[in-house]
């Protein structure tokens, strides 16, 4: 541990810009605590506070930016990579899409202090199509809000700091060992909360053969496509017949859905989790016969089905 922080000291700068690079591609890396280090070094005159600053910031555009051409150019292919590879599958998309929706390229600041989201943002904003000279503007004033903001708290604290490098320091193999526990501790929260988002989402699902059979006998099930606008627009492919109902919206319209017809619930989100819900909510109501599709859009997709282009949906892409 005295040759790590030995090494925070000797070559800060490099690592302040590895560990936000790494952090803004999406690698488990606490880039937040160590600015706070490099902050009450800086404070200490051991780093150079304009050097930390510049490459915190130009780290963070690099990154970011990466992501944003992405989801430009790739649109729903790399939101759904994202989030099948995140801890909180549902919500890692949900969220950053109720951001930008509502608040447009400042979403971007909210988003880099959001856990779950920061990663998410700039690929959704892709997506979204925001102009790259848009998307620029926000994000160096977002990087910049960042990297000086815990920079400031760590030299505020700088003394607190020092005294915990010097601990740290001191007992070696016991600081290593916290602080693996520590990360441990978040990994195994974050994972618990997946698994219980999965157990949720257990339940009968109705395959895309069946579904398709119900369609071609005429026998008329009710489909509903339960991804937000958002998700739409980026992905304007949905399933003849179906109708949008957004999952925020299912509990309130469940009432004018007929309660003696199948029902087939779809989004393309992994484990159909948002279908699942929304299946448990009409279920509620006394709509037993509701089901999400297995697997999804990308299921109905991979098996060579009939698609509609939702062409409306696509306007609401340019109004972030």
């Amino acid at each position: 541990m005295r040759e790590l922080v030995a090494l925070l000291v000797d070559h800060g700068v490099l690592i302040v810009f590895a560990a936000t690079l790494a952090a803004r591609v999406g690698m488990p890396v606490p880039a937040s605590p160590l600015l706070v280090v490099a902050g009450g070094l800086a404070e200490a005159g051991s780093l150079s506070w304009p050097a930390a600053t510049l490459v915190s910031i130009v780290a963070n555009v690099i990154g970011d930016g990466v992501w944003f051409q992405a989801g430009r150019r790739h649109g729903h292919r790399v939101m759904r990579l994202l989030c099948r590879i995140s801890l909180s599958p549902d919500s890692c998309v949900r969220q950053s899409e109720t951001l930008i929706v509502r608040w447009g390229g400042s979403s971007l600041i909210a988003a880099k202090f959001v856990p779950g989201v920061s990663v998410v943002a700039a690929p959704m904003a892709g997506a979204l199509h925001m102009p790259w000279l848009r998307f620029l503007g926000f994000e160096l004033v977002a990087a910049a809000v960042w990297t000086l903001l815990f920079l400031g708290l760590g030299a505020v604290f700088s003394n607190q700091i020092q005294q915990v490098l010097d601990v740290m320091a001191s007992t070696g193999m016991v600081a290593t060992a916290l602080l693996v526990l520590l990360l441990a501790a978040v990994i195994g929260v974050r994972y618990w909360r997946r698994r219980s988002a999965l157990s949720e989402a257990a339940m009968a699902r109705i395959s895309v053969d069946e579904l398709h059979e119900l369609m071609r006998d005429g026998r008329e099930p009710l489909i509903i496509d339960v991804r937000s606008d958002a998700s739409a627009s980026i992905d304007a492919r949905r399933i003849p017949g179906a109708i949008a109902i957004p999952l925020k919206d299912i509990d309130a319209r469940a009432r004018e859905l007929q309660r003696d017809r199948d029902v087939v619930l779809y989004c393309n989100c992994p484990n159909e989790v948002s279908a699942a819900r929304a299946a448990r909510l009409l279920a509620a109501h006394g709509i037993v016969r509701a089901r999400p599709l297995a697997g999804g859009l990308d299921a109905w997709v991979a098996a060579g089905r009939p698609l509609n282009e939702d062409a409306s949906a696509a306007a609401i892409a340019h109004t972030a």
